[in-house]
C-alpha cells in the first residue's frame, strides 16, 4: 500500500519444485499443462493450496484466472464451491489476464457477478499490454487494475510509458478503482509512481517470490 507503507496483498504464484530443490518457473511448463489438458487441475490446486495458507492470515492474497478458467464450467464450479466453503472469501481476489482469447465479454461478466455474491474482489491483470478496452472495463465492475510490468518497467525512463500510467491512473480514479503497479524494481520508480499516485506497487524492490509470507 503506499499511503500506508505497508504490504497487505500477496500474489499466489505456481512453482513446479523439483525433488533436488531446483525451482521451474511457470512459462516453461503452462503450455505444456493446457496441451495436455492438466491446466485446470493446475488452477484446482492453487486454490486449494492459497485457500489454506491464508485461511489464517488477515490480508489479502490474489490468485490468476485465465480466460479458460472462466469458460471451464468444471472449473468455474470448483471455484464457487471453494468460496462457498472457505471462512474468509471477502480475502480473495482473482486476477483476471484481459487478452485477445476474451471473445465474449458476457461471459465474463457472469462469472464476475457470481464471485462478487462471495464479496469476492476482481482484478484485471497487465492492463495496458496493448489489447486492453477501456470501454469493458466500465461494464465488468472490477475491482482493481494491474498496470502491465512492460510499462512499469520503463516508466523512469520512457515518456510514453509515464504517460500510458497516467492514463491508466486517472482512468481508474474516476472509476473508484485502485491501481496496482507491478514489476517495481527501484526506490526511483516506487518514488515515481507514488507521485503519480498509484494506489499499491508491486515487484522486487518490495519483496521476491518466497515460499514463505513476508513477517
Amino acid at each position: 500500500n503506499v499511503k500506508s507503507k505497508k504490504v497487505e496483498k500477496y500474489e499466489a504464484l505456481v512453482r513446479i519444485v523439483k525433488a533436488d530443490g531446483e525451482i521451474i518457473l511457470p512459462y516453461a511448463f503452462l503450455q505444456i499443462a493446457i496441451k495436455s489438458k492438466l491446466y485446470p487441475r493446475i488452477t484446482e490446486l492453487m486454490i486449494e493450496k492459497s485457500f489454506e495458507i491464508f485461511k489464517n492470515k488477515d490480508c489479502e492474497f490474489s490468485i490468476n484466472l485465465s480466460i479458460d478458467d472462466v469458460l471451464n464450467q468444471k472449473t468455474q464450479d470448483f471455484i464457487l464451491e471453494s468460496l462457498k466453503n472457505y471462512g474468509a472469501p471477502d480475502r480473495v481476489v482473482f486476477e483476471i489476464l484481459e487478452s485477445e482469447k476474451i471473445e465474449n465479454y458476457a461471459d465474463l461478466e457472469e462469472f464476475i457477478k457470481k464471485v462478487r455474491k462471495f464479496n469476492s474482489k476482481i482484478a484485471i491483470d497487465d492492463f495496458g499490454s496493448g489489447y486492453s478496452n477501456f470501454s469493458h472495463i466500465l461494464e465488468l465492475n472490477v475491482d482493481y487494475l494491474k498496470i502491465d510490468a512492460s510499462l512499469v518497467k520503463y516508466v523512469t525512463r520512457k515518456e510514453s510509458s509515464r504517460r500510458i500510467v497516467q492514463t491508466i491512473i486517472h482512468f481508474a480514479s474516476d472509476l473508484n478503482l485502485k491501481t496496482i503497479a507491478e514489476y517495481v524494481e527501484d526506490k526511483e520508480a516506487f518514488d515515481l509512481l507514488e507521485s503519480m499516485g498509484v494506489d499499491f506497487v508491486q515487484g522486487y524492490y518490495i519483496g521476491k517470490p518466497e515460499k514463505e509470507l513476508l513477517g
